[in-house]
């Protein structure tokens, strides 16, 4: 009794340890190459894994944020794949470069032309997307990726601040704060022009101070050469009346 009782602890024990080593499945997320900050535009990369031992994936669909159109995006060319950028109009128009615009990107369509993404890859997928919001912190995007034995898996669920990762999570693009015309965030460009300020200011008290000094000792210099000529003549004189 006691050995098998040590033994089914064992297996449990094992079972926890083999639960809590297995790794979290990969989602689909998409990742910003370098910094994508509001108002800016950036490189991302949609990137798909294949969760799946038995099937390769062979179409990914991307939905872009409704709530936060995009007016401009490119896809870039990758090998094996055919995109598809599908365009809707908007409610309220943008304005990107003094036009307006009334229809944004709604999604982006890549389709296998081989055999797709095999069991134990990844493909990433380029995207060039601007001008992106100024006025939210985060932008959510909807995937579906199809398989070849037709399933079809919907990363769509929404995460929320403080609560676990949902089963199929959306993919989201944290924003960067909004950056400068010369590249630097605008908190970064005040701090700067504060402390160039500061130092001009301390520059030019410097330099007033300086100058004054400097006045004041040639004001004695003065002084005292001309108490020295006076006493030179007086005291000629007191030889010469001698």
């Amino acid at each position: 009794m006691k050995a098998s009782r040590i033994a089914a602890a064992t297996v449990a024990a094992g079972s926890a340890v083999l639960a809590l080593s297995v790794p979290a499945f990969a989602h689909v997320t998409v990742q910003p190459e370098g910094t994508a900050a509001k108002g800016g535009y950036a490189v991302v990369n949609v990137k798909v894994p294949n969760e799946r031992d038995d099937a390769s994936t062979t179409k990914v669909e991307l939905s872009l944020p409704a709530d936060h159109p995009i007016a401009s995006v490119m896809p870039q060319p990758v090998p094996g794949w055919k995109a598809t950028v599908t365009k809707a109009k908007l409610d309220k128009p943008l304005t990107m470069h003094g036009e307006k615009i009334d229809e944004a990107v709604s999604k982006v369509t890549w389709t296998a032309d081989g055999k797709g993404i095999e069991p134990g890859f990844f493909q990433k997928f380029p995207l060039s997307l601007g001008a992106l919001p100024e006025n939210t912190d985060q932008l959510v995007f909807k995937a579906l990726q199809t398989y070849s034995n037709k399933e079809v898996v919907r990363w769509i669920e929404v995460p929320q601040e403080g609560q676990e990762e949902p089963e199929s999570p959306a993919p989201v693009l944290k924003l960067a704060a909004a950056e400068d015309e010369h590249g630097g965030s605008a908190s970064a460009a005040n701090a700067t022009d504060k402390t160039g300020k500061a130092e001009e200011t301390a520059a030019a008290d410097s330099g007033d101070g300086t100058d004054t000094t400097a006045r004041v000792l040639g004001v004695a210099g003065i002084v005292i050469g001309i108490a020295g000529v006076a006493y030179g003549v007086f005291a000629g004189r007191r030889r010469t009346a001698a």
